[in-house]
């Protein structure tokens, strides 16, 4: 799986959080939010806990496969 960078930013602003914020609000390491926002792939459960920490829906901030 992995995250559409635009629409994870998008989220992150929303939530007025940057990439710094985002691994204490998630409780991940940083490197695994890094490699998500540069578009590695992640597991389900690391999705789930990012959506979680931006208060959105998994399939808002998923890289929709064609």
């Amino acid at each position: 799986m992995k995250i559409n960078r635009k629409k994870l930013k998008l989220a992150m602003a929303r939530s007025c959080m940057n990439s710094s914020d985002l691994p204490i609000a998630s409780g991940l390491p940083y490197a695994t939010i890094k490699n998500a926002i540069v578009g590695k792939s992640i597991r389900p459960g690391t999705l789930g806990k990012i959506a979680k920490a931006l208060n959105v829906d998994p399939a808002e901030i998923i890289e929709q496969e064609d």
